[in-house]
């Protein structure tokens, strides 16, 4: 048996959905000791230009969640908004996507193999069909927004490791 589109996307969607819902936690454990520290943490930014730590957990969730939505709908573009303003907030989109995309059925997974879509960024259309969309986009993307989500935590002291980022394995059973 080959590898599937449930297992390339939706199960690690949910594998990385997780570590980050962890090291939130981990966060929200050693920052909220701190009069104002998981609002700071809201809007940190690593660089001046670069967009603030809410915008990389809505980019995680938006790139997971909103992927398959967006496979599904036949389109995808960036997100509408600004998102959760407050750290629980955050906790609580993070955990909302993974009810989501737990409800997925493999079966309605993997219907959407080879079907058109376009990433659409303003009068900007972009052709894809399903798997490649998922594969070379939005995984990628999400990757990109979770590890630098967790690089803000680290630079602010949370104990989080590699492992933490990794989440559950799907090891052999």
């Amino acid at each position: 048996m080959g590898i599937s589109l449930f297992d390339v996307s939706v199960a690690g969607f949910l594998q990385t959905l997780t570590a980050v819902s962890g090291f939130l936690d981990k966060g929200a454990a050693h920052l909220g000791g701190t009069d104002g520290a998981l609002a700071e943490m809201v809007d940190m930014r690593i660089a001046p230009d670069m967009l603030p730590f809410r915008f990389q957990i809505v980019s995680v969730v938006h790139h997971s969640r909103g992927a398959i939505e967006g496979v599904k709908a036949g389109q995808f573009s960036p997100p509408a908004g600004p998102g959760p303003s407050d750290y629980a907030g955050l906790q609580a989109l993070v955990a909302d996507a993974i009810t989501t995309l737990k409800a997925c059925s493999r079966e309605e997974i993997e219907a959407l193999q080879g079907k058109d879509m376009v990433f659409a960024l303003g009068e900007r259309k972009l052709p894809f069909v399903a798997e490649d969309f998922l594969m070379s986009f939005s995984i990628p993307n999400m990757h990109f927004h979770a590890s630098t989500a967790y690089g803000m935590l680290r630079a602010k002291g949370v104990a989080i490791g590699k492992r933490d980022y990794l989440g559950q394995m799907r090891m052999k059973k």
